[in-house]
Formats: C-alpha cells, structure tokens, sequence
C-alpha cells in the first residue's frame, strides 16, 4: 500500500518541450540549494559518455553552441536543466559520473538522467548501457551517503526538503520499447491503456522511494508528441506530413494519469503548508 504523502509540497506537471514560467507566489520564490535530475537524453549532460552505449552525445555537431564543445548534452547547446540552473541561481549541475571522485562538487546537485533510459529497466537495452530509473534512485542513494559525510542529520534533512527534483522519463518506454515489437514482447503483453497505467504504477514507486529518502519538492515532465517526430512519420502509418494519430493517443494515455497521479499527490499535500512552484504548461499531448 502506498504511504500517503502527507509532505509533498505541490508536484507539477509540464510537457517536455513546456515553456516554464515560475511564478512569486505568497511564499515567495521557493529556495531551493540543489537541484537532482532524473531522466533520459532530454536532460543528460554526460552520464552516457562513460558507459558502454550507442547512446552517446560527446562529439561534433552536439554542443556547437555550448561553452567547452560536445559535453554528452543531446543538443546544440543548454538543456532545460541548464537553463532552469541558472534560473535558480545554480551552476551546471555536473552528471553523476563525474562526481563519484568529487564530494564537494555535489552539493548544488547532481543529474543523473541517462540516454535512452526508461521507467521500465528493460527500456532502451538495444542501445547498450544506459541508468534506468531504478539505477538513477540508486545512484542518488550514493549521492545520499556522500552528504552524509558532510553534514549532520537535521541540516541534511532541511537541505533535501529545500532541493528541487526534476523527473523527465517515458518517451524511451515507447520508442525504445512498446513501439519496437521486434524487439520487445510489451506491445503483445499490454494493451495501450494497461502499459500506461503498468508505466504509472512503476513511475510512482520510484517517486515514494525518492521521498522516502528525503526529497520533497518535484517537477515532473509528461511525454512530448512522440507521433511527430521523423523516426514515426517514417513507419508511413499515417497520411505523408500528419503526425501518427496512434501513437499520440497512446502517449496521452499516459500523460492523463501522469496528470492523475500529480493531482492525487498535491491534494494529499494540501494543508500542510508547505510552499509550492506555480508552472504555465503549454502545447501539452
């Protein structure tokens, strides 16, 4: 049964390719001394440079806009971590494998998003290595034993529950996973609304592990139109320039109880006063 999360300020919700507008709310803008990332190649800054994986951003033309060149980041240039970073007064936060020889280099946080990873450890294995979620939470486990040894008990405590946590996972569930049936038995196993809620239920357990540790203040991103991008409009299953129809529709499955399952948390959360981030969400699945 699942603990009643009695402590959780307002979760939010927002589409991956959201604009985020933080707002000054009657608490004011919240303090926040780190910030932990969890996800996949939307927001990983170099964890898949040092694993065995096709999966990898570290070379030209990834990060020809970005100070210093190729740094594992699946982009030109910042990510949104980056960008949310220095909205929040904080410095890049550094992948979680180059922090493994540095203690103090985690204090303003750490990302430990993953190339091709997924809510389920099976996601994305055709692409070799990669920290699924559930490595992720362990991994934070290891980032949890080093602040251990920097500072005590209740500063640890006030410090975790200040920290923001970003959460961006699912798109490799699909493309990676349930829309390869070569591949990968899921699509035979689950009918779309069944691997959305089994996606949900999985997601959820690593949320509660993740406040069982600490943690209070979350961000969570749904799936962006996964339908549109050209390695679906190539399967020509629908019309020469339309998005395919089918697999948004399976991705708004999900993001509906993703929507559901933030909602539950934050009313679990209402009265606690406990301050909240307020989010304008825009071209939502």
């Amino acid at each position: 049964m699942a603990k009643p999360f009695s402590m959780f300020p307002r979760l939010l919700l927002m589409g991956a390719s959201a604009a985020v507008v933080f707002s000054i709310g009657a608490c004011g803008f919240p303090q926040v001394p780190a910030f932990f990332v969890f996800g996949d190649s939307l927001i990983d800054d170099g964890n898949n440079n040092y694993l065995n994986s096709y999966a990898k951003a570290n070379f030209l033309p990834y990060g020809v806009d970005f100070d210093g060149g190729p740094s594992g980041r699946f982009c030109n240039g910042k990510t949104i971590i980056d960008f949310l970073g220095e909205l929040l007064g904080l410095p890049y936060i550094p992948a979680y494998v180059n922090t493994l020889e540095d203690a103090q280099s985690i204090l303003r946080g750490v990302n430990y998003a993953s190339a091709a990873a997924g809510i389920l450890d099976e996601s994305g294995r055709e692409l070799g290595d990669r920290f699924s979620l559930r490595q992720q939470v362990e991994n934070f486990r290891s980032t949890l034993s080093q602040l251990k040894n920097q500072m005590g008990e209740e500063e640890l405590r006030r410090y975790l529950a200040k920290s923001l946590v970003m959460m961006n996972l699912g798109s490799n569930d699909y493309l990676n996973n349930y829309l390869m049936p070569s591949l990968y038995v899921t699509s035979s196993l689950f009918n779309p609304n069944d691997y959305a809620q089994l996606l949900i239920t999985n997601y959820t357990t690593y949320i509660e592990a993740l406040h069982d540790l600490g943690l209070r203040k979350f961000l969570i991103t749904g799936i962006g139109p996964l339908g549109c991008m050209p390695n679906q409009l190539a399967t020509g299953a629908d019309a020469p320039g339309k998005c395919i129809s089918s697999v948004n529709d399976m991705v708004g499955l999900f993001n509906v109880r993703l929507r559901s399952l933030v909602d539950q948390l934050n009313a679990n959360a209402q009265g606690t006063g406990h301050c909240g981030l307020v989010l304008i969400q825009m071209n939502r699945v």
